[in-house]
């Protein structure tokens, strides 16, 4: 396992992270299919066993089973990893609320605490909070308050767009930022990631296989069906239609030494800005594919290609020469 600094925070993360949105299950919808807690159980071991040391979860993420099957596997463990933790998905009121008042950060913290079997937290995060949230400081009083009590050691904001992000870093002066960034979502590169490394502040980049699809397993013409509570489930056809034929354009990123998740890996840890890059892992087998990855990183003409197909929207080079 390689390590990087987690921005000005002097914490030391694997580059390959631990998403554990997938093993929270998916008995309350917004997941990625069933799972197994003994697999994912000995996903967690293997990838401790590997050098991961980087696991990001969320109170919500199986409201809260995420966290109880992390607080059993780190028993004893618990100074061997960096833990971080999302807040704001009030699930405690049911699907679809947020909720980032001090009272309910504070609330929600414990239980997480308690679930995590810990009595602090190297990381805790805002779950994609409102832009009009975010450019408001007094969002990020309650979390700098925590981190002078030692509840936890560095705080955070996930967000979905870039402008989220810079508003966040100007506004509030987070230790780190989550957002996703892969092959597909790079436009974060543009100015979040240097304003983000001049500032300091560390990069948690999310979804670095697009959401399953740069794992390559779905293919076009073949019938597939997302199970109950995948969220992928109510996706539009044409949307997935167009990243499955997105990714069949990567195939020239498949060698010897390299599939094409890895290849998916290397792409989001060739940004410098990057800290740590989270994958869900269901399967002791996906954590030994998944933390291979940074044993080498992508040459420069995969790079190439990956940038000449993002420029040109990832349309196929004849309907480029057409439209020409």
């Amino acid at each position: 396992m390689k390590y990087r600094d987690f921005g000005k925070t002097g914490i030391k993360v694997s580059e390959i992270g631990f998403g554990t949105w997938a093993i929270g299950g998916n008995s309350h919808g917004m997941s990625y299919g069933p799972t197994d807690d003994k697999a994912s159980t000995d996903a967690v071991m293997r990838a401790m066993d590997l050098g991961l040391n980087f696991f990001d979860t969320a109170d919500v993420y199986g409201w809260g089973h995420a966290e109880e099957l992390l607080g059993k596997c780190f028993r004893g463990r618990r100074d061997r990893i960096i833990l971080a933790a999302k807040v704001g998905a009030d699930f405690y009121q049911g699907t679809g609320f947020q909720t980032f008042t001090p009272e309910y950060i504070r609330f929600a913290l414990e239980k997480s605490l308690a679930r995590l079997q810990t009595d602090y937290l190297d990381v805790y995060q805002l779950h994609n909070p409102p832009l009009k949230l975010l450019g408001n400081e007094a969002t990020y009083a309650t979390l700098k308050e925590l981190k002078k009590e030692g509840k936890i050691r560095a705080w955070g904001v996930s967000v979905f767009t870039a402008v989220e992000g810079i508003t966040a870093i100007n506004v509030g002066h987070p230790d780190c930022l989550q957002i996703a960034y892969n092959i597909f979502s790079f436009r974060p590169a543009e100015q979040l990631f240097p304003l983000a490394f001049e500032k300091g502040c560390a990069i948690i980049a999310r979804e670095p296989l697009a959401n399953g699809f740069l794992t390559g397993k779905y293919k076009s013409g073949k019938p597939f069906r997302f199970a109950a509570g995948d969220m992928r489930k109510s996706w539009p056809d044409d949307y997935i239609k167009a990243r499955i034929e997105a990714t069949a354009q990567l195939g020239f990123l498949e060698r010897v030494g390299q599939s094409l998740p890895q290849a998916a890996l290397r792409y989001s840890l060739s940004e410098a800005s990057v800290s740590t890059v989270i994958v869900g892992i269901k399967t002791p087998e996906q954590a030994d594919e998944n933390i291979e990855a940074v044993q080498a990183g992508l040459k420069e003409t995969e790079l190439a290609k990956i940038r000449e197909m993002q420029a040109r929207g990832f349309k196929p080079e004849r309907e480029i020469w057409k439209e020409s």
